[in-house]
């Protein structure tokens, strides 16, 4: 009974222990460079949405002609 409590035992501690390493191993470079004291830059997904849509705006306003009364005032000067 002791050796199948102690089998039990160890196969839960060896599966916990494989839990926690392939959990941690793919971010292993980034939480050694935090603990070094290297801060990663923030997240703004908003901020280059905005860029995004900017860039946009502007192509659309570079692509479109000039209304035909802008085009007169612009010949008649």
């Amino acid at each position: 009974m002791l050796v199948l409590s102690f089998m039990v035992f160890a196969g839960a501690f060896a599966v916990a222990g494989m839990m926690i390493v392939s959990s941690i191993a793919p971010q292993w470079d980034r939480i050694v460079r935090l603990a070094l004291g290297n801060v990663e830059p923030a997240f703004q997904p908003l901020r280059t949405l905005a860029v995004a849509e900017r860039r946009i705006a502007v192509r659309r306003w570079a692509s479109t002609t000039a209304p035909s009364s802008a085009r007169r005032w612009n010949a008649a000067a």
